[in-house]
């Protein structure tokens, strides 16, 4: 055992939630969201942790299923069904593919670090 401080239970709570959420666990860390409600950490800050896990997770696997898309050349088979014509006769996207405008461009990075704020501005790095 070290002679350091050991981190504070609320800080290895926020840990534990935030990877709980964005490593897609299955209790989501709500066991730690409890402690941290009772350790009496205001929820705008509970809510800060939770909204910068889930976009780190959301980021992550964007970037995952982008490096997968390169790999197996599913770009170039969108690319020629958005050319072909996607859509049905009233601009509605069949099933999910983008070429209606139904999905948001993904966000340019602007951070050093090449992760993107939170849709509220939080930093995630």
């Amino acid at each position: 055992m070290s002679n350091q401080p050991s981190l504070h239970a609320s800080i290895v709570a926020m840990i534990s939630l935030a990877s709980g959420i964005a490593s897609r666990h299955p209790d989501m860390g709500l066991c730690q969201l409890e402690r941290l409600r009772a350790a009496g950490i205001p929820e705008h800050q509970i809510n800060a942790v939770i909204e910068i896990a889930r976009h780190i997770r959301d980021e992550a696997s964007q970037k995952m299923d982008f490096a997968f898309d390169e790999q197996a050349h599913i770009a170039e088979a969108v690319t020629g069904a958005e050319s072909a014509g996607c859509c049905d006769s009233q601009d509605v996207a069949i099933e999910t593919q983008p070429c209606c405008g139904s999905i948001e461009p993904e966000p340019v990075a602007t951070e050093s670090c090449g992760c993107t704020p939170t849709p509220s501005g939080q930093r995630c790095c």
